[in-house]
């Protein structure tokens, strides 16, 4: 990976050090740096990690359960096999455990757009559909009506706010719809309402 090509550039540094070259004696001295090796030993890790994102084996931990359990009603009784039989048909496992996995395992964590609205001019330069979940928090930016087009606008957006840190909003751009409802002919204050 990078740790071993990072290695290797050390390795032709350190000849041309001896051999005392303008600037490499720093550059040697950055690349082995705690700090550096540190980052790319997490960058690694994280390309790893999304090398094999984790994705559940079935999607129906429940049906699977109780087709063990017909097989273990099947098998030679022993006192391992009433032990399993007896794990897996435990309330806990089966209405906690195996219900939250097929839950997880079947949900789409992905954000979902709407769609797009069937009357977008075809005039438009470009249009942006923008989806932000806000908690508590405020927006982090104002709103204006337009002095010339009667347009509401973003008037401004605030430093480190959420519109701000999601890098989707910027002052001028044009509301068309907030939360699915349409803004033209609305004022300000009723479209904060819906914010």
């Amino acid at each position: 990976g990078v740790s071993h090509v990072l290695t290797l550039v050390l390795q032709e540094l350190s000849l041309l050090c001896k051999r005392d070259v303008n600037g490499v004696g720093t550059l040697y001295d950055l690349l082995r740096s705690r700090w550096l090796q540190a980052l790319l030993k997490i960058y690694e890790c994280l390309q790893h990690y999304l090398g094999r994102r984790p994705a559940p084996v079935t999607l129906q931990a429940r049906a699977l359960n109780r087709e063990v359990i017909e097989l273990l009603r099947e098998a030679p009784p022993s006192g391992e096999i009433k032990e399993l039989r007896r794990l897996l048909r435990s309330p806990h496992l089966k209405a906690a455990l195996l219900s939250a996995h097929d839950t997880v395992a079947q949900k789409d964590f992905e954000p979902t757009l709407p769609p797009l609205p069937d009357n977008i001019p075809e005039n438009e330069e470009a249009m942006r559909i923008v989806c932000l979940v806000k908690n508590n928090q405020p927006l982090g930016a104002t709103i204006k009506r337009h002095e010339i087009t009667g347009d509401i606008t973003v008037a401004r957006v605030i430093h480190g706010g959420l519109a701000d840190r999601s890098g989707l909003l910027y002052a001028g751009d044009k509301l068309v719809e907030v939360n699915g409802v349409p803004v033209e002919g609305l004022e300000p204050e009723q479209v904060i309402n819906i914010l």
